[in-house]
């Protein structure tokens, strides 16, 4: 409620103002009386001014009575003196967790890091902010991981601490289920970005990652073609990462001694479906060879989808509950003195 540009911080005690109600019936079933033998005692034309405005004090209760419910409501004025540029999207993450992101391609410098290690970290630096990264902290993001099948990790959110947890927990697929559906990634991406219903109209993102290519096609898989147009369908703009190095690649194996090794394995990523992925929902494809450049991506992404809502910013409220309680002091004050002088009534 914003009359004269104001507004009520507690609405529901207006409701208070009923009071007048009793209040004035109260008020006015108090009045004295004088008992008469006869009307003809009383003097002619008995109409006087006073008698005109004896309802003066009652009134003035049923005023003050609903001036101490607007008081309790906490009438307040915004000092607008700026106005907030917000920014918020709908982001879902779709990231690879087959057995292949166990590569140490993406590592930083001497310490090793698997693609699902960097992906992590980039991506809490993402949410968070850090490393060059702004953070994105009215957005609603998501997680979703895919291997042999697809889950959810975190609902889209603005709770970005329990994000980030889920995200530092995100695991390797076991060996048994560490084949590779894309299209079962993408397509419950799109899904989770579907079922968001915000309050406010907003963009639909999704970030695919994956290092590889589908390995996987039976009855339970979502041709990426089909997952494409549930994206189109949605609305969802789909940004596309290829992780890793061309060629080959060094993964660390357990010798089955208790001891590990480095090994290279071969790296072969579906660039072509990954292109057309982000080309039919007016995305883009990036490619990462190493940390750095998975960085710069998400830098990328992050000035790419920035929308911007204008909407004013009060820096402090001006209270106005006071005046009322004083007004429905005076109210008051003043009925009990027009009561007990000239207005006063018999008793």
């Amino acid at each position: 409620m914003r009359p004269f540009g104001a507004e009520f911080s507690q609405p529901w005690f207006l409701l208070a103002a009923l009071l007048v109600i009793p209040t004035v019936w109260w008020s006015l079933r108090s009045s004295g009386r004088v008992v008469f033998s006869s009307l003809r005692v009383l003097p002619a034309g008995g109409h006087t001014w006073r008698t005109r405005i004896a309802w003066l004090p009652d009134a003035l209760l049923g005023l003050a009575v609903i001036a101490f419910a607007i008081g309790l409501a906490g009438p307040r004025k915004g000092d607008e003196n700026s106005r907030e540029r917000r920014e918020g999207i709908a982001i879902a993450l779709a990231v690879d967790v087959s057995g292949s992101m166990k590569a140490l391609d993406l590592s930083e410098g001497k310490r090793e890091l698997t693609r699902l290690d960097a992906v992590k970290r980039v991506f809490e630096q993402f949410v968070l902010g850090g490393n060059g990264l702004r953070g994105r902290n009215d957005d609603a993001i998501g997680l979703v991981a895919f291997a042999t099948y697809a889950e959810t990790r975190s609902p889209l959110t603005l709770d970005h601490g329990n994000l980030v947890t889920a995200a530092r927990q995100l695991d390797f697929a076991r060996d048994e289920e560490s084949q590779t559906r894309i299209g079962n990634g993408l397509a419950l991406a799109v899904e989770r970005l579907r079922e968001f219903k915000p309050k406010e109209k907003v963009a639909r993102i999704a970030i695919l990652l994956t290092d590889g290519e589908t390995t996987l096609r039976d009855e339970n898989t979502i041709d990426e073609d089909a997952a494409i147009e549930q994206a189109v369908q949605a609305g969802v703009k789909v940004y596309t990462i290829g992780a890793g190095t061309k060629g080959v690649a060094p993964i660390r194996v357990d010798r089955g001694d208790g001891r590990t090794e480095l090994r290279q394995m071969n790296v072969s990523i579906d660039e072509a479906t990954l292109e057309k992925i982000a080309a039919k929902t007016g995305g883009q494809y990036f490619r990462a060879t190493d940390l750095a450049g998975l960085r710069r991506i998400y830098k990328q992404i992050d000035k790419l989808e920035r929308t911007t809502i204008e909407e004013p910013r009060f820096s402090q409220y001006n209270l106005y509950y006071g005046y009322f309680v004083i007004t429905g002091l005076a109210l008051i004050v003043l009925a009990l003195l027009l009561r007990g002088s000239v207005l006063r009534r018999l008793p």
